[in-house]
């Protein structure tokens, strides 16, 4: 298993991942098979989506903060619920196709570590299988 560790600069943020995993990948020297990417944290998440524009990510969190805002009258005595409710959204893993030593992803496509309660010190867990 490689642990990459990422330093998230606010409190919710998308920081693109994708060249670490690739590097991840490429160190690997499968051809083809699977790449699982897990977030080990409660109120983080990791998605794949557009990273050419990066008003794209900047509209996700701004739209998760209108569904889910921060101060709801939650129960959760931390202060941090709508933290844990965006990461059950948009979940703790992803599983990206190798193909040719290559991970299989749309041409606009990209992967983007979550953060919902920072800024943190945080790690994604990457675990390369092959095919």
């Amino acid at each position: 298993m490689i642990k990459i560790e990422i330093n998230t600069p606010t409190r919710t943020a998308l920081v693109d991942i994708t060249a670490q995993i690739e590097d991840a990948v490429r160190k690997s020297k499968v051809g083809n098979g699977v790449c699982y990417v897990y977030v080990p944290h409660t109120t983080a998440g990791i998605t794949i989506n557009e990273n050419a524009d990066p008003s794209v990510p900047a509209d996700i969190i701004k739209e998760l903060n209108k569904l889910v805002p921060f101060d709801d009258h939650y129960q959760h005595s931390e202060g941090n619920s709508a933290a844990h409710i965006k990461s059950t959204f948009v979940g703790c893993s992803q599983v990206i196709l190798i193909e040719n030593g290559r991970l299989v992803l749309g041409t606009w496509q990209g992967i983007f570590f979550c953060e919902f309660d920072g800024p943190r010190h945080r790690q994604v867990w990457i675990k390369i299988i092959p095919s």
